[in-house]
């Protein structure tokens, strides 16, 4: 496993409850700032093995960004169900709901 992946599993492990970050915003705090496909690529292929929060994380726009309509709901589903509002279009209110974290290590 890369470097880039560990710190991104661990950035997504570490979201809070009731929070999301963005794929730009993890890539970011990884250490490469262009890398946001590779975070949905790592989301993607383990988010079960490594039991990550993946619906915590969203597009740069504050949207759900998952096409499929079952992936879709329940990513809505497991958002509202820690208290985040899903407006329609799957538009999440960045200004009260982003995380970004205090300090992370690089």
């Amino acid at each position: 496993m890369t470097p880039f992946t560990e710190k991104v599993i661990a950035i997504i492990q570490r979201i809070p409850t009731g929070k999301v970050m963005t794929y730009g915003q993890v890539a970011r705090h990884a250490g490469s700032p262009r890398a946001a496909r590779q975070v949905v690529r790592i989301l993607h292929s383990m988010s079960r093995s490594y039991h990550l929060p993946w619906h915590r994380v969203i597009n740069a726009k504050g949207q759900i960004a998952l096409r499929d309509d079952e992936s879709y709901q329940e990513q809505r589903m497991s958002l509202e169900a820690e208290g985040v509002m899903v407006g329609l279009h799957g538009g999440i209110d960045l200004e009260k709901y982003l995380w970004e974290p205090a300090c992370m290590e690089h």
